[in-house]
């Protein structure tokens, strides 16, 4: 199988960005994600507003959108060249191209429960492939940043993948997509059979950090399926900044649309696909209401 994994490096050259611009930009997407999360820990413990959207379970809340709209004054006014695709607010110039992938508050259900697990998380993408980015996790007063050329950092130290290479030694994490009550295709059974042949899977419910875990490499491992650009552009090139590799389940062309993502150490990479696409899903009466 011909491995065709992202190349952060490969996209910033296509896109024609140097290293000096590219250290630029990745100090605003630190900058910015900072700024949001900022914004999110002066809302924390005291919301006025949770609504929720079209699917059940996603909500958005006042200080979703606060976040955002700081992010996007910043990085407006730091480059208003570059295209946004945000959350809350949807697409702002040619999006196809170079653009600012903005989540500002990933984790919105965590954050309204008061559980500490959330994130604002700023990725710059060209042509669907995730180039840099940052993300911040301000309760626990921490950014991770990366970019090409450059390295991987937890705020100033750097950071890289772990070095693990069996899945009976691993520790994964995952996610479940917002729409799992209509789909068989949902992640139970892969949190199942991955549960028994592991350490054990954790179920954070924030991509980005997950992302940023496995990047650091607090995690060993990382899929879900039913994700949106904003959730993992940042993640996705920090996991390959610091050595890592990112596919879709099926080592096919990556690109942050499919909403599917692969995210490991190189070692355990090949091992997790496998699993991966060698796993059926439940039976639907299994999990029925």
């Amino acid at each position: 199988m011909t491995k065709q994994h992202l190349d952060c490096a490969a996209a910033a050259a296509d896109a024609g960005l140097t290293p000096p611009r590219l250290e630029e930009l990745s100090q605003i997407a630190r900058a910015t994600a900072n700024l949001g999360g900022s914004v999110l820990m002066q809302h924390y413990g005291q919301l006025v507003s949770i609504q929720q959207k079209a699917r059940a379970g996603d909500l958005v809340t006042n200080a979703d959108l606060a976040a955002e709209k700081a992010v996007l004054s910043g990085l407006g006014e730091a480059t208003p060249e570059i295209s946004v695709l945000a959350e809350e607010s949807g697409a702002k110039g040619d999006v196809s191209e170079l653009c600012w992938c903005v989540d500002p508050l990933d984790g919105t259900t965590n954050f309204a429960h008061g559980y500490p697990f959330f994130a604002t998380s700023v990725g710059l993408l060209w042509r669907g492939l995730p180039i840099l980015g940052a993300v911040a996790v301000p309760f626990l007063q921490e950014v991770f940043w990366c970019c090409p050329g450059t390295g991987a950092f937890l705020d100033d130290q750097r950071i890289q993948v772990s070095g693990c290479s069996s899945l009976e030694d691993s520790l994964l994490v995952t996610g479940f997509a917002y729409d799992r009550r209509e789909r068989s295709d949902n992640n139970y059974a892969e949190f199942c059979r991955l549960t028994h042949k592991t350490r054990g899977v954790r179920r954070g419910g924030a991509a980005a950090v997950d992302l940023a875990y496995v990047a650091a490499g607090r995690l060993d491992g990382y899929w879900e399926r039913g994700l949106s650009p904003w959730d993992i552009t940042a993640g996705a090139a920090l996991v390959v900044i610091a050595g890592g590799e990112v596919s879709d389940y099926r080592a096919k062309n990556y690109d942050v649309s499919s909403g599917r993502i692969l995210a490991t150490g190189p070692g355990l990479h090949t091992d997790l696909q496998k699993e991966l696409e060698d796993i059926e899903p439940l039976a639907e009466g299994l999990y029925a209401n």
